[in-house]
């Protein structure tokens, strides 16, 4: 499970660094250049979502156990 957090949070700063390496290459055709942009954020979106999603599949299975503050305090 540690590994899939790790390759995910890999996968997510991978999207945000080209996301930002597309938005901050000059170029002449600026549509080009904002599609290339907006699927890179897209990408990032749908790895967190996904994250997110083997988390909770983990919890409700029992992979995975909460810990810290007790609930009602």
């Amino acid at each position: 499970m540690k590994v899939l957090v790790a390759l995910a949070f890999v996968a997510i700063l991978g999207s945000l660094g080209s996301a930002l390496w597309f938005m901050m290459r000059d170029g002449q055709d600026g549509k080009a250049k904002t599609s290339n942009m907006a699927r890179a954020l897209a990408f990032r979106v749908g790895f967190s979502v996904l994250l997110f999603v083997c988390i909770l599949v983990a919890w409700k299975l029992g992979y995975i156990q909460p810990t810290g503050i007790p609930a009602g305090q």
